[in-house]
């Protein structure tokens, strides 16, 4: 191929793809919808699927067994079992797990392993942060649920692949 040929053929590729749909998003202005988050069902040992974010805590369904922590013990060690202030009918010891993010490979086997639906993985992936101190989230921070983003495409799936709408 010798250079002109090589220009016109870049050239004809570059006006054939300004009338094409744009298959990648501007983010983080337009985001694709992920929700719902991974879930486990320990008494009927389904899971159901669903992207794997940050985890929320529900402290009044919370007991303290643990479990979480145990079954996080050999693979990334980022739960750690915090006492907190209070008084909570269903955990008497007042310990709730603590997360550290920047350890956390997000398997879901914490969830997995709560008996008492506690633990959930949501859909808020954006953990970002500057500072190792800032990834590691109490249970305070664990119980406020994901705030809802209003610039949420959806995926299409079409003969062609799979599109955002």
């Amino acid at each position: 191929m010798n250079f002109p040929q090589g220009v016109f053929e870049a050239l004809a590729s570059a006006i054939r793809a300004i009338f094409r749909k744009r298959m990648t998003l501007r983010y983080p202005e337009v985001q694709l919808d992920l929700s719902p988050g991974y879930e486990y069902d320990p008494k009927k040992g389904v899971a159901h699927p669903g992207y794997k974010g940050r985890h929320i805590l529900f402290l009044d369904k919370c007991t303290g067994c643990q479990l979480c922590s145990i079954a996080c013990e050999n693979i990334a060690q980022c739960i750690e079992m915090v006492k907190m202030d209070g008084q909570w009918p269903a955990n008497k010891k007042a310990i709730f797990p603590q997360i550290d993010y920047g350890n956390c490979v997000f398997c879901g086997f914490c969830v997995d392993a709560c008996p008492f639906y506690a633990i959930y993985m949501t859909d808020d992936y954006e953990l970002a942060s500057t500072d190792k101190a800032s990834l590691i989230f109490d249970p305070k921070q664990l119980a406020v649920p994901p705030k809802m983003k209003d610039n949420l495409v959806q995926v299409e799936f079409d003969k062609r692949g799979v599109r955002h709408a």
